[in-house]
């Protein structure tokens, strides 16, 4: 299999952190350039130091931000803080006081900036270990986490140069757009439907999303999909590996259980599991008839209904489950779940519903019919 799949695991392939890993990539290239460039129409950033597939997804999903950022606040900041870099030449080394000085500048008239507030100061920590691991910056001297703890902490950094390849380029000016929606404004209303942007589009939901899902039967990015369903699989089994499975409302790109990359569901751990055991509950719902499926192959229910059903199975299955999750606490295991869920493109919210999506349909799992005999002898031992 070609390297491309290394860059969609990876935001970017660092030469002087994975010199290995940087020239297996770039030797590669060619193998994989075609497919990036017309079928994902990816643009492939290539320098002397870094390798870089700028990874623009057909729609956006609450999945793909950056996970180690917990408040809106975390983006700010890191905004602000690549501006900071751009101004600097490479390997120019500077101090935390002066990015703070910045970073209090840049953001006045958007938010207020207190450094003596805990939760402000752990906002930077957690944009500059973020930076850091790409390798936007440096730790020359000291220690990002003791800001954190004290507002006085001074920490020499070092800028890498990387931070100008870090945003995407785009065709044209966005300084007008106030929403994500609007980068999946077409550049060519008319021409939407048609061409390489619908050809992109469902290359790109099937590499990097969960799934594809649909809900008319002239949808036309289901039409081209189902159309030409035997060079968009050849062509995706060529670069990927697994294979395509499509269904009345819904596409799933499916890996081999041995030849997996990048985050795979399910994979061996708590969460999981228990996210297969509740949907092999929800596809008995069905079959039996009491869950309906709409035209869209999708199930709605209140909220409540939802939670209700997901506590009663954890209270079918806790004494399989691992500590953590015997003893969590209500509101947190249905959150845990939920959030899960909805980044796997399982569920969906819906104010005070909750749409499960034909996802739920694709993957289930069991228990063996003896396990509780096999817990209460563990117990009693």
């Amino acid at each position: 299999m070609n390297e491309i799949r290394t860059l969609l695991e990876k935001f970017w392939i660092c030469k002087d952190s994975d010199k290995e890993g940087y020239y297996r990539v770039k030797r590669d290239i060619p193998a994989f350039q075609r497919f990036a460039r017309e079928q994902l129409g990816w643009k492939l950033i290539q320098t002397e130091h870094l390798i870089k597939l700028e990874k623009v997804p057909a729609h956006a999903e609450g999945f793909m931000g950056i996970r180690e950022f917990t408040e809106i606040r975390d983006y700010c900041i890191f905004c602000v803080v690549l501006m900071f870099l751009e101004d600097k030449e490479e390997q120019e080394q500077f101090l935390l006081s002066e990015l703070i000085a910045y970073v209090e500048t840049g953001l006045q008239g958007y938010m207020e900036v207190d450094w003596t507030s805990f939760t402000q100061r752990k906002s930077l920590v957690r944009v500059l270990q973020y930076m850091e691991r790409l390798n936007l910056l440096k730790v020359y001297e000291g220690s990002s986490e003791g800001f954190g703890q004290e507002e006085k902490q001074e920490v020499l950094y070092e800028n890498t140069g990387y931070s100008k390849y870090f945003a995407t380029s785009f065709a044209e000016d966005i300084s007008d757009y106030s929403s994500w929606r609007d980068f999946e404004k077409p550049q060519e209303e008319l021409n939407a439907d048609r061409g390489h942007q619908r050809i992109n589009r469902v290359y790109r939901q099937l590499a990097v999303c969960p799934a594809m899902y649909w809900e008319t039967t002239e949808d036309a990015d289901s039409l081209y999909l189902k159309n030409q369903r035997k060079w968009v699989a050849g062509n995706l089994e060529e670069n990927l590996g697994g294979r395509l499975d499509i269904h009345k409302n819904a596409a799933f790109w499916m890996l081999d259980e041995e030849d997996c990359y990048g985050k795979v569901h399910p994979r061996d751990a708590m969460l999981p599991e228990a996210v297969l055991l509740l949907c092999a509950e929800m596809q008995k719902n069905v079959a039996s008839g009491k869950w309906k499926q709409d035209s869209a192959e999708n199930i709605v229910l209140s909220k409540r209904e939802f939670e209700e059903f997901t506590w009663d199975c954890r209270n079918q299955w806790k004494s399989a489950w691992s500590k953590e999750f015997r003893e969590m606490e209500q509101d947190k295991f249905l959150q845990v779940i939920t959030d899960y869920m909805v980044d796997w493109m399982l569920l969906r919210r819906m104010g005070d519903k909750i749409c499960i999506c034909p996802a739920m349909g694709k993957l289930s799992g069991v228990y063996p019919a003896d396990y509780h005999i096999k817990e209460e002898t563990n117990y009693e031992q």
